[in-house]
């Protein structure tokens, strides 16, 4: 029987892909996880409505670097005298409290590549996501969080299926449109739209609703006034020490307290609040989704591909973020490569998604040789027409 794989393996693969990202600006490298994410997610996702968005994700990501481009040209500033002029913009000249930045004025090809590259990595950010969330199932990754984060899960979850639901019923109208005569296109097409999928919307909120009173959402629960206070100051405190702790650890100049060992008090603290927070929730689990060998690849695919370009060892670090200056085509480095198509295992390792049959049409019903048809005679009505 087809199973779908846990969702959490899918986010630790896509967390992977996209920490992996963050750490380069070479675009070869790029465009091979974008080839990667995309051949990942072609063959591994499923019939549901979250798992139909992964395109608008990829328009997006080029309207990211579209938007980029265009920023930088218009604001260009910081032109050396090394750099290759394109075209100039028309000067806007600006206040002197407006200093720094630049309105127009020439526009360098060294500058443009720079903004579409960046542009490009924040692409490669948003597909990572945009994988994940196509891949995995967000109401069962509901299931693998703490009781005291329950709340807060199913709203994360039903914030993250809006954006299906509503391509999902932008679809369906537009196929009921084509059913009936007088279509309209353009502005006006889109009053005939936007009402009925605003409608869908308002009726599924309501249904959501309906269903979640009716399973016990929002009730009080039986905890006290003091073991609620309690799991706030823990919470509360617990962040205090995360947010200190990476702060230490990222600048050098801070005390080696404020490093780790806040951290790990803030993480302690954390999951204290977190399991006391918990105690209040009780669930029942139906048809839990098993952790077994195809999760455990799919989840080290994204860890090996992240470690290896985190780690930076067996390649040089500046084939990961080659140089504009002087210009030359990037070369692409063989072990961040490999790691990268390691990546793409995942469509073989995980199990194949169960797709909805298509529907076959219903064979006609066989007559008896009387009541068959006979074959029409053209000469024999021609005849008979005379």
């Amino acid at each position: 029987m087809p199973r779908t794989l846990h969702p959490v393996a899918w986010w630790i693969w896509g967390i992977g892909l996209a920490t992996a990202v963050s750490r380069t600006t070479n675009p070869l490298l790029l465009l091979l996880v974008l080839a990667v994410l995309g051949y990942v997610v072609t063959a591994r996702r499923t019939n549901a409505p979250w798992a139909r968005g992964f395109h608008y994700y990829l328009l997006l990501a080029l309207g990211v670097i579209a938007i980029r481009v265009v920023f930088r040209c218009v604001f260009a500033s910081g032109i050396s005298p090394a750099d290759h002029i394109m075209f100039s913009l028309p000067h806007i000249p600006t206040p002197h409290w407006y200093a720094g930045i630049q309105l127009g004025g020439p526009v360098s090809l060294e500058a443009t590549l720079s903004a579409a590259i960046d542009g490009l990595r924040l692409a490669c950010l948003l597909c990572c996501i945009g994988a994940a969330n196509t891949l995995a199932n967000p109401k069962r990754a509901l299931r693998v969080l703490p009781g005291a984060l329950y709340e807060l899960g199913v709203a994360v979850t039903v914030a993250m299926s809006v954006a299906p639901q509503l391509v999902e019923s932008v679809q369906r109208v537009r196929r009921a449109r084509r059913l009936r005569p007088g279509r309209t296109k353009g502005v006006r097409a889109l009053r005939s739209i936007v009402i009925p999928v605003l409608e869908d919307a308002l009726e599924r909120s309501l249904h959501l609703a309906a269903a979640m009173d009716s399973r016990g959402y929002g009730r009080a629960g039986d905890a006290t006034r003091a073991s609620r206070r309690i799991t706030g100051a823990l919470m509360l405190l617990g962040m205090l020490g995360l947010c200190t702790g990476v702060y230490g650890l990222l600048d050098g100049t801070t005390p080696r307290s404020l490093g780790l060992p806040a951290m790990l008090a803030g993480a302690v603290l954390c999951c204290g609040g977190i399991a006391l927070g918990g105690r209040r929730v009780r669930r029942t689990g139906y048809r839990p989704d098993p952790w077994r060998a195809p999760e455990w690849a799919v989840a080290g695919c994204g860890v090996v591909t992240a470690v290896v370009l985190f780690v930076t060892v067996g390649y040089h670090a500046n084939d990961l973020n080659p140089s504009l200056y002087p210009l030359s085509w990037p070369t692409l480095p063989l072990l961040p490569a490999v790691a990268v198509l390691l990546a793409g295992v995942a469509a073989f390792a995980s199990p194949p998604p169960g797709r909805t049959p298509a529907a076959r049409p219903a064979p006609a019903p066989s007559l008896p040789a009387a009541q068959k048809p006979q074959p029409s005679n053209p000469t024999t009505h021609s005849e008979a027409a005379l």
